[in-house]
């Protein structure tokens, strides 16, 4: 049986270990200082992924601001029904004018002086109406004026108007055309808002799981500086004994260093995935810690293509808001081609007045006229204009349809990518789910050739080399299943992100 000391130089030995040593001893003090800046929450309460994600729901900033988008969104609605309000107008003017006086004579021969200074008082009231049926727009006004060269000097009237649209802007589709056009607006700003939310859900559900993966990952590496560590003093205690020699002692010291540097990593990780998750969850204290993490048990088992894509094409909002896209276009190409016509524009009004007998001298006679109006003015006009060769209406009519097209073929696009993303995770989450059960089963293994070669070792048939290279395949077959784990979980996320059930499993409300 050959022996390590026949491989031990004496002159290499006391260098070799006086740097494994400095090594271990530095990044001892450094885990060590980790360790007590940013320590880890012992014993408490437990997180849960449905806690965190109403949290989500609540704080997140992304969110807040597609919130903001959708109560626009309505406002702009608003807006476009106020174009059929009735306005009201009122007016009220006062005009005086200076100038120098004349005199009037007469056939008689008498004179008379007539002053050169006048004022006038005009008051106007109104009501006017667009018409949804027709884009056009009828009015109802009345007037009382009184003019100091005038007799009597009171006048008064009531007018009604018409303004309408023959040809271009004419009928209802062009009228409407803002309000149906805002109403997909709303729709869009609320497929936006649950695209948003489906988002969130699963950055969320991912950046728990990475906080599940890394205080994991961060256990593991201790088990296996637990594990250097112990190697390490058994190495110390058999070189007392002279069973071992100081290149094992050295050996293990070096594995104990390397262990702790990985555990050192780990705990870098922890804080980084802490801090994404709190980022997610707008967390009010971010030295606070998140509590205990843990895995959601997956019993779903292996989704199937066709009912999950028939699903998606139902829910997933980014197809419906382009779909509602599309809606708004082909309004802007109604529009579009109706006003590709010449502009042919019926006014007519027809105005009652007292006549000049029932005036009166005083602002009561004037009112009390109104009833009794018997003077009246009618006005038609009709006005055609057409541009010469109408090159920007048809521009607008070409631009519309090109636009309508163009949104027509993303949509195609995006169903197309929607039914590869949906495939694709189908396949992830059941090649995931057989790697968990592979890497179970491998870490099983690594375990019981780990404690195989530990018990060879202490039997004095294996060297330390060994015992740490089978430590290291147990801690990769344990980070190896951690990792199956966490895709699973990050592939089922993104499939219930494609076809909008987070909501429900979240119990997420949606507004309307």
């Amino acid at each position: 049986m050959f022996s390590n000391q026949l491989y031990f130089n004496p002159s290499v030995m006391p260098r070799f270990l006086a740097r494994a040593t400095l090594a271990a001893f530095l990044i001892a003090i450094n885990f060590a200082r980790a360790q007590t800046a940013a320590p880890e929450p012992a014993s408490a309460a437990p997180f849960t992924l449905e806690e965190c994600i109403a949290r989500a729901m609540k704080k997140n900033f992304d969110l807040q601001i597609q919130d903001y988008s959708t109560a626009i969104a309505r406002e702009n609605l608003e807006i476009a029904k106020g174009d059929f309000d009735p306005n009201l107008s009122a007016s009220n003017s006062r005009s005086i004018s200076n100038g120098t006086g004349r005199t009037v004579f007469f056939p008689d021969g008498s004179t008379a002086q007539l002053s050169g200074d006048s004022n006038s008082t005009n008051v106007n009231v109104g009501v006017s109406q667009k018409l949804p049926q027709t884009n056009g727009t009828i009015s109802l006004s009345s007037g009382l004026s009184r003019q100091s060269t005038q007799n009597p000097p009171y006048n008064g009237s009531v007018t009604a108007t018409v303004s309408q649209p023959l040809l271009k802007n004419f009928g209802p589709t062009v009228a409407k055309a803002n309000i149906e056009t805002n109403k997909l607006g709303v729709s869009i700003a609320l497929l936006n808002y649950k695209s948003q939310v489906l988002t969130v859900v699963r950055n969320t559900e991912n950046a728990y799981y990475s906080l599940v993966s890394a205080r994991e990952t961060l256990r593991i590496r201790k088990l296996s500086l637990a594990l250097a560590q112990a190697l390490y003093d058994e190495n110390v205690a058999r070189r007392t004994s002279g069973v071992m020699t100081d290149l094992d002692v050295a050996t293990a010291e070096l594995g104990v260093a390397n262990a702790n540097l990985a555990v050192i990593q780990a705990n870098q990780g922890v804080r980084t995935a802490e801090d994404s998750l709190q980022q997610l969850i707008n967390a009010d204290n971010f030295d606070a810690p998140p509590g205990q993490v843990m895995f959601p048990d997956y019993t779903d088992g292996v989704p199937a293509f066709a009912p999950t894509y028939k699903l998606v094409r139902e829910n997933f909002p980014d197809t419906l808001s382009t779909a509602d896209q599309i809606k708004q276009l082909e309004i802007s190409l109604a529009v579009a081609k109706q006003n590709n016509k010449a502009s042919l524009n019926l006014d007519a009004s027809f105005q009652y007045g007292a006549t000049d007998s029932s005036y009166g001298s005083a602002y009561g006679d004037a009112l009390d006229s109104f009833p009794h109006l018997e003077h009246d003015t009618r006005r038609i006009a009709l006005t055609y204009t057409m541009p010469w060769g109408r090159r920007a209406d048809n521009a607008r009519y070409r631009s519309a349809s090109a636009s309508l097209s163009q949104q027509k073929i993303r949509l195609d696009q995006l169903e197309q990518s929607l039914l590869v993303q949906v495939r694709t995770s189908v396949r992830a989450v059941e090649t995931n789910l057989a790697s968990v059960g592979i890497a179970s089963k491998a870490a099983e293994l690594s375990a019981k050739q780990y404690d195989l070669q530990k018990a060879r070792f202490d039997a004095g048939l294996s060297t330390s080399r060994l015992v740490l290279q089978a430590q290291d395949d147990l801690e990769t077959a344990r980070l190896n299943e951690l990792t199956a784990k966490v895709a699973l979980r990050t592939s089922v996320a993104e499939l219930h992100r494609l076809d909008g059930t987070s909501l429900q499993r979240f119990r997420i409300q949606f507004p309307q």
